[in-house]
């Protein structure tokens, strides 16, 4: 199949309406697979699915070098983005711990551009705000690199409305990217308005709602040490159950039009808006076939009306994320 293409932002960039969330095959969700990675990339590429998604945060820094080696001769078909933000000591993330200084998000593009084995970046977010540093310069340095052709779009992570606002107004934003599914509906009230506001495209990652809405979950204890579900307060003890009957809407829809549940989900998000282009990740190329095929799944508006009541906010259980992460969300 040919995936459609959806625009993000007016500055010009294009991407296919379903991306692929790279997070995964270098860490949180069990044992990483190069191999089968690498294959599920190039058959991404040859499904019509061009917009790849990774971060210096992702391994740290394995899950670029991976798109890197992957890509090295495929530059030109794919658009990658990638994020900074992030402090790093010996290898390894800093916890929480935020830098958005401008000296340092060149330090972080230079190291983005040598393991993805390119000379420019195609979309960069900042992958959490940084409290300490103004966004007016943030975005004033990003505007430097894209003027210096090493980034081509840019975009926020997780920003609230006030820094998406400040943020636009010195260097248009292409794009935000932040969780947005049936599962998780936080920006429904204030944030997604701004977007359509501003012509701000919107990349929503977990839009499986992390496996939930495709039927296929576990409790957080029976996932092996190392996988992040473990720690995910919605699967957790009573906030399982409840999350699982939330959850059986979708298969029940699912059924009835003999598509997959996790199709469901991303049909749905699909239906929010054209300029909405959602980015699940798997490591596996089944699963990349079923999630570009929901670009043909249809929803009426009354399957649309049941599956918005069913996993209303008030009937999903538990924080997201751990409070610690949490603290890094800019509401």
């Amino acid at each position: 199949m040919t995936l459609p293409k959806r625009k993000l932002g007016c500055q010009g960039l294009e991407v296919s309406a379903i991306g692929l969330g790279c997070m995964g095959m270098s860490q949180s969700y069990g044992a990483a697979d190069e191999k089968e990675s690498i294959a599920t990339l190039h058959h991404a590429v040859e499904l019509g699915c061009n917009f790849f998604d990774t971060a210096e945060g992702y391994g740290p820094f394995t899950n670029e070098e991976l798109l890197g080696r992957a890509f090295q001769n495929r530059r030109n078909q794919v658009i990658i983005a990638t994020k900074f933000g992030f402090r790093f000591e010996n290898g390894k993330q800093a916890g929480a711990e935020r830098d958005s200084r401008p000296a340092h998000i060149r330090t972080a593009v230079e190291g983005s551009l040598r393991r993805l084995n390119t000379d420019y970046i195609d979309l960069l977010y900042q992958h959490r705000v940084d409290p300490a540093i103004p966004i007016e310069e943030v975005a004033g340095t990003v505007g430097d690199l894209i003027r210096e052709g090493k980034v081509r779009f840019w975009g926020l992570s997780e920003a609230g409305v006030a820094n998406i606002r400040r943020a636009h107004a010195v260097q248009p934003l292409s794009a935000l990217q932040s969780e947005y599914s049936l599962w998780e509906r936080n920006l429904e009230a204030d944030i997604i308005p701004v977007l359509r506001e501003l012509s701000i495209g919107l990349v929503p990652f977990c839009p499986l709602g992390r496996g939930f809405l495709t039927g296929q979950v576990q409790r957080a204890e029976e996932y092996p040490a190392g996988d992040t579900r473990r720690s995910d307060p919605r699967y957790q003890g009573d906030n399982y159950d409840a999350n699982r009957k939330a959850a059986e809407k979708v298969q029940e829809i699912a059924a009835i039009k003999h598509v997959k549940p996790g199709q469901i989900a991303l049909a749905w998000l699909l239906h929010k808006g054209g300029n909405i282009v959602p980015i699940p990740g798997t490591k596996r190329q089944n699963y990349l076939k079923e999630n570009v095929a929901a670009a043909n799944v249809r929803l009426d508006a009354s399957e649309l009306k049941l599956l918005d009541d069913a996993l209303a906010p008030e009937k999903v259980s538990g924080k997201r994320y751990p409070d610690w992460v949490m603290a890094t969300i800019d509401r």
